[in-house]
């Protein structure tokens, strides 16, 4: 397939990680279009990206590129899409960051169009260590999917799921890195406080969390084994809480993407 161009409608968090990941790869086509209702938004993004072709509001530019993100939140993204149907191309591949909106709904929403991809983004992507789930419609031949998949492995891993799992991969890992960041950050403000250097408390606390993943997956201890083999655990009594609270919020967002 074709990748002379790049599209981008949303010019937001996602679309930065996107760009920069890809920048830092090589891996940018000769155009790269991009559009957002904002215009700080956009006037942000090309100081920073200034190979970026900015086109004001203006989606229909971005949507006529061979490679189509669409990077908006499901409330106003059929909208958007609406509105730029006859501007994509034949032969564009929409690929839409997105939960809750089906391929079958987006194809409906372009009239049709079958070449579309979904893809829960992963933040982790800005340095090639994402895990960014994808479903392809049934109009991508396999030549092409994996044309796709070479671009898209320089966001990190890409496993091809069932598109009916996208929504769990919305709140398992697509937010996941939210629910640790801020207290991994508190640990490094601990750990300054007392007294180690900025140094000593990367190296610290990145072998720390990538230790305690492989321990708790590859292992091959259960998950309680795993949890009684430090015998101090300082937080013990707020764990129920905190257990409590990502089973309440994080099913009723769940429930509310299926919805």
């Amino acid at each position: 397939m074709q990748m002379d161009s790049m599209g981008f409608i949303g010019g937001g968090r996602v679309t930065r990680i996107l760009l920069a990941s890809l920048e830092r790869a090589g891996k940018l086509p000769a155009q790269v279009v991009v559009s957002d209702a904002s215009s700080e938004v956009l006037t942000s993004l090309h100081r920073d990206f200034p190979f970026i072709q900015p086109a004001g509001h203006d989606n229909a530019r971005p949507a006529a590129c061979d490679l189509l993100f669409v990077s908006l939140h499901p409330p106003v993204l059929a909208d958007a899409l609406q509105k730029v149907k006859t501007a994509v191309r034949p032969n564009t591949v929409v690929v839409s960051l997105a939960p809750k909106l089906t391929l079958s709904r987006l194809s409906a929403i372009l009239d049709r169009h079958a070449r579309i991809v979904r893809m829960i983004p992963n933040a982790p992507s800005v340095v090639h260590s994402g895990y960014n789930p994808m479903a392809f419609s049934r109009a991508i031949p396999q030549e092409e999917k994996e044309t796709l998949m070479a671009l898209f492995r320089t966001f990190g891993q890409c496993p091809e799921v069932p598109e009916k799992d996208l929504e769990a991969y919305a709140i398992i890992t697509a937010m996941g890195p939210t629910y640790f960041w801020f207290q991994w950050q508190e640990l490094s403000e601990l750990a300054r406080s007392f007294g180690l250097g900025d140094a000593e408390i990367r190296s610290a606390l990145a072998a720390m969390i990538q230790g305690s993943a492989q321990t708790m997956f590859s292992s091959g201890l259960s998950p309680a084994d795993v949890m009684g083999l430090v015998p101090v655990r300082p937080l013990a009594a707020d764990e129920e809480s905190i257990r409590d609270i990502y089973r309440a919020r994080l099913t009723a967002l769940y429930e509310k993407l299926k919805g």
